[in-house]
């Protein structure tokens, strides 16, 4: 058995736990929770970055991050699963995974310089620069938004995870301006039961 160490908000551990169901994985995998914050925490002699999620692998092994546990999901799932083979199918797929994952950590960056920073401390230019970032992509995106295949690729899944985290932290405000990624969510969303069986709720 697999040990998934995450923590129920992260972006990053839900595309591993929807991945994992997309794989037919999920009964391999024991979710436990993980308190980065906390230097007792296990995780950091797992992974020595201190980051979730981290995938323990039986003999001890762990993997991390989000990206090379996907890709060792899909490879024990037989391969081509979530990554396609085709090459450009494939680089279309990692490409999109790199962009949303640049949001997610963009938007993670936002939510701690709110976190632990008194609001008179915190750098408005910091916090613009990681704004734009995320104004940038999800422009590109909705100009033309990517196809959702039968089993979603990691670029569709983390896509999925960049805008619900958008939802959960910064209560939806992508929408309004992007209906085209609101019509995309909702059918991921209708596709995919993993996506709410993995939805954060405060």
């Amino acid at each position: 058995m697999m040990i998934l160490r995450n923590s129920p908000a992260s972006p990053f551990g839900r595309k591993v736990r929807i991945a994992a169901s997309l794989l037919g994985l999920a009964d391999k995998i024991t979710i436990e929770a993980a308190d980065t914050s906390n230097p007792a925490d296990t995780v950091r002699r797992q992974n020595p970055l201190g980051k979730i999620p981290v995938l323990l692998l039986e003999g001890g092994r762990t993997l991390f991050d989000s990206r090379v546990i996907l890709e060792y999901l899909d490879h024990i799932a037989g391969g081509g699963r979530i990554i396609p083979t085709e090459p450009h199918a494939r680089f279309e797929a990692l490409r999109l995974q790199a962009m949303c994952d640049g949001v997610l950590d963009a938007s993670i960056l936002q939510v701690y310089e709110g976190r632990f920073r008194a609001a008179d401390m915190q750098d408005q230019k910091w916090l613009e620069y990681q704004a734009d970032k995320i104004t940038r992509t999800f422009a590109v995106l909705e100009a033309n938004p990517p196809p959702l295949d039968a089993t979603p690729n990691v670029g569709q899944i983390t896509l999925a995870c960049a805008l619900g985290y958008r939802d959960l932290r910064f209560a939806g405000t992508w929408r309004g301006a992007h209906p085209r990624l609101v019509a995309w969510h909702d059918a991921f969303a209708a596709r995919i039961p993993a996506f709410a069986e993995t939805k954060f709720i405060p």
